[in-house]
């Protein structure tokens, strides 16, 4: 079942930055301050001595998700004798950047690199290119298409958050049959399709274009472009009484074009991310829940297993599941959930 075979009264928007472009530009070319403060120089693989070259390419550098994605590789670096390098593209499905950014970190003599790729499938040949150099490359966050090009992944069961927030939101409905609007990612990102996708399955609706589903829109996963999109699908689907969306900056954008309509206490809006802002709108009731994943995990196994290469020579394999749990004040019989208490403290752990 694909994304776009799910979506109808379409607002297609292009991908372009979910925060400050200006932080973003030029951060494909130039590597961030990676340097690991205090780091000792250990034995390599091949035993040469050096501090071990770990290289971090992000979608962006602006997104607070991926701004604690390298904070913690680079915080877990520094205890192991690693330096991280940091690179970005310059807006969420810039293809063009992370290649950029890959050949950039193969000239700098990475061991390895950590990638959430912004383009599942066209990244395949950049990541070919690091391998027959020796570098070990592992996705992050996001699988790349086929999940086999890279030896291992570190990510959230997408599919499977979405299914928990579905599950959570059909249960919320009860009787009353749901008109949906989606706020997605885009096509080529495999994390978009999957949460959208697990979303329908827990809500019970059938693969392809479910009737339930009113309107939908590409948002890049970005504030500015969710609520500009809301604002349209609202003026021919003022009927709503569900918002999907991809992540919360698309959440938060698509209630504040709700509120300014007076439409948000008649719409269940859900989420998946579980950053403390994004909790702090389930503790605020303006989310009904959201699902919280945990970079921090991805991110310091990402470097262990890089590390281990370096030293030993074995590579990781197989998808890792991080993990995801459903944040919500309003806990439903028979489903799992942790409440806005526990999300704040937990938030992007």
């Amino acid at each position: 079942m694909s994304l776009s075979a799910c979506t109808k009264n379409s607002t297609a928007s292009p991908a372009t930055s979910s925060g400050s472009s200006a932080a973003a530009a030029g951060s494909a070319a130039a590597p961030s301050s990676a340097a690991a403060a205090g780091s000792a120089p250990v034995s390599a693989a091949g035993g040469s001595a050096g501090t071990i070259k770990i290289g971090l390419v992000t979608k962006t550098d602006s997104n607070p998700y991926f701004v604690k994605l390298r904070e913690s590789a680079k915080a877990l670096a520094a205890t192991q004798g690693a330096q991280v390098i940091a690179l970005a593209g310059k807006f969420d499905g810039d293809n063009e950047g992370q290649v950029t950014a890959i050949e950039n970190l193969i000239q700098q003599g990475v061991k390895g690199i950590m990638i959430t790729p912004s383009n599942s499938a066209g990244i395949l040949n950049a990541i070919k290119e690091a391998e027959a150099k020796g570098i070990l490359v592992i996705a992050l966050d996001s699988e790349t298409t086929p999940v086999t090009a890279v030896p291992a992944t570190y990510a959230t069961d997408n599919l499977q958050a979405g299914v928990l927030l579905g599950k959570y939101v059909k249960a919320k409905m009860g009787a009353t049959a749901p008109k949906i609007i989606t706020m997605d990612l885009d096509p080529s990102a495999s994390v978009g399709i999957q949460r959208h996708n697990g979303f329908l399955e827990g809500m019970g609706l059938p693969d392809g274009t479910p009737p339930q589903v009113i309107g939908s829109a590409l948002t890049a996963g970005d504030q500015t472009k969710a609520q500009s999109a809301m604002e349209n699908l609202l003026q021919a689907h003022p009927d709503v009484n569900v918002v999907y969306s991809i992540n919360e900056p698309a959440g938060r954008g698509a209630y504040q074009a709700l509120s300014e309509k007076n439409l948000q206490s008649k719409v269940i809006v859900g989420s998946i991310d579980g950053s403390c802002s994004g909790v702090q709108y389930v503790k605020d009731g303006k989310f009904v829940a959201t699902v919280m994943q945990f970079p921090k995990i991805m991110a310091e196994d990402g470097v262990k297993a890089i590390v281990d290469f370096a030293k030993t020579g074995t590579k990781p394999t197989g998808v890792i599941n991080t993990g995801a749990t459903l944040i919500t004040d309003k806990p439903l019989a028979g489903i799992d959930s942790k409440d806005s208490t526990w999300g704040l403290a937990n938030c992007w752990g």
